[in-house]
């Protein structure tokens, strides 16, 4: 079967034809990186660092093309792809180092003639299925620090970004890795997934990573564990934004506009719901309303805020999402709701509004708790705003949809930061910041809805791709028993000091 990649832009526009294999194809797959695994874990860490460099060094050179896929295969801006891609380098110039820092301990024993040691040791054969919102980017987020380890990996992106994902497995490859180490493949979403349970069932996997909706990711985490394995899982999010009584509004706005809209609001971690004290909710929505309608949508080549849905799937879930708009909201930020045309136009747009998939930004106000648009996450231009009155009613409606990816409060205030930190449910927290925006040297994940506790980045990400082993080496000649045969120290207990 063929899939065919095209321009969200530019429906017209073909970007890649791949041809999708099947659930055997997959465990094939498998195989050849669990055939590959031990020659690679052989190789000294740091010379695996080298590798690393070798990538980052790759990208760097061919990062303005690297971008310009990007930006065709899914409409992201070209100033986003440009960031997206300098976040695989920035991820590679961490990484090189750790191949020289994959630290075990040595530690004292509690007997004599005896030492004990801890380890670092690779998963074994890693395999990632990762979304297209981010083709390059996360993916690396997977991959360097995998194979840094001493995994080799499985990697299929989505169908929608087979360009991108393309271009990044040829870079990859450019760098010294053997045949075998990196594995890309292209299948639709149940051929991969039992692809996974045949692969899980030979024991060819040994860690799985998932970047994708709550909805699938329950079913990966519900597979892993029927194997005794914990997987990586990076979910949906509905990431709330509160907005104090005290915060600087046009800061506010800037955060909520970038966060919500930006990436046509296609993001994990895009803005969910502005929650914003009572007293500057009608202050705060004019400036917002007025930020949205003047901001410039259209093609992604040009200097825009955000260009077209990422691929056709989305569009349509967009479009459920819109009827969730009740008589009790109201709606604000543009010349009119739903997909962009001719004959449903947007104030400056730029491009061709019937040439591709782009939508009219959506500032939903009056949202309740009960609301589906509050509860749910809504991927696309659309974010929802509400009231609140203290700050524990804020953090409670932050907390209610259940999702703990990201969040970000504004304020001048740093009692409330750290309340509203110290209650909210999300994995990362922003100040006077927005939702979005990730630094390769944090840990970025979520809890609840939007994942398993696991984290992607920085040094926290090596314990998801390495196992702790312990050693004891007993060289006294004879046979010491742990607990049993450890010296006593002898103490009078009793002891008192006169007074």
């Amino acid at each position: 079967m063929t899939y065919v990649s095209t321009n969200p832009a530019d429906l017209n526009d073909v970007v890649a034809r791949v041809e999708l294999i099947g659930a055997e194809e997959y465990a094939d797959a498998a195989r050849l990186a669990k055939q590959a695994q031990r020659d690679w874990a052989a190789v000294p860490a740091p010379v695996r660092g080298q590798v690393v460099a070798n990538i980052g060094r790759l990208v760097e050179v061919n990062a303005e093309a690297l971008a310009r896929i990007v930006t065709r295969e899914i409409g992201k801006p070209l100033a986003e792809a440009r960031g997206e891609v300098r976040e695989i380098v920035d991820t590679c110039a961490f990484f090189v180092g750790e191949g020289r820092r994959l630290y075990g301990q040595t530690v004292p024993s509690e007997m004599p003639d005896k030492q004990l040691f801890t380890f670092r040791n690779p998963v074994g054969v890693t395999a990632f299925i990762t979304a297209g919102n981010f083709p390059v980017a996360v993916p690396s987020w997977y991959i360097v620090p995998a194979l840094l380890c001493g995994n080799t990996v499985v990697w299929k992106p989505a169908e929608y970004s087979a360009a991108s994902a393309q271009a990044l497995y040829d870079i990859f490859m450019s760098a010294g890795l053997p045949e075998g180490v990196l594995n890309l493949v292209f299948a639709e979403g149940s051929q991969t997934f039992r692809g996974l349970e045949l692969a899980l069932e030979e024991r060819l996997v040994d860690k799985v990573g998932f970047t994708g909706s709550s909805e699938v990711g329950a079913l990966i985490g519900e597979l892993c564990g029927r194997h005794l394995q914990a997987p990586c899982l990076e979910l949906g999010g509905k990431n709330p934004m509160v907005i104090t009584e005290d915060a600087d509004l046009d800061l506010a706005v800037q955060g909520a506009l970038f966060s919500g809209f930006g990436t046509g609001g296609q993001r994990c971690t895009s803005l969910g719901t502005v929650i914003v004290h009572e007293s500057v909710h009608d202050e705060f929505l004019t400036r917002f309303t007025a930020a949205t309608g003047s901001a410039v949508v259209g093609d992604p080549f040009c200097d825009v805020l955000y260009g077209p849905m990422l691929d056709g799937k989305f569009a349509v879930s967009f479009e459920k999402y819109l009827g969730w708009i009740r008589d009790h909201h109201s709606v604000h930020g543009s010349s009119g709701v739903g997909r962009i045309t001719e004959s449903n136009p947007r104030k400056g747009f730029v491009g061709d509004p019937d040439g591709g998939l782009f939508y009219h930004p959506v500032i939903v106000d009056g949202v309740r708790p009960d609301d589906e648009v509050f509860r749910h996450e809504t991927f696309g231009p659309l974010v929802g705003v509400t009231t609140y009155r203290t700050l524990d009613e804020a953090v409670e409606l932050g907390n209610l949809p259940g999702y703990g990816l990201s969040c970000s409060i504004y304020t001048t205030d740093p009692g409330k930061v750290f309340a509203f930190r110290h209650g909210i449910g999300a994995g990362m927290v922003s100040v006077n910041n927005s939702t979005s925006g990730a630094e390769a040297h944090l840990p970025f994940g979520g809890n609840g809805k939007s994942g398993n506790g696991s984290r992607q980045s920085g040094m926290w990400v090596l314990d998801q791709f390495t196992r702790w082993q312990s050693m004891n080496w007993d060289y006294s000649g004879s046979l010491q028993k742990a607990q049993m045969d450890t010296p006593d120290v002898e103490a009078d207990l009793d002891f008192r000091l006169d007074g």
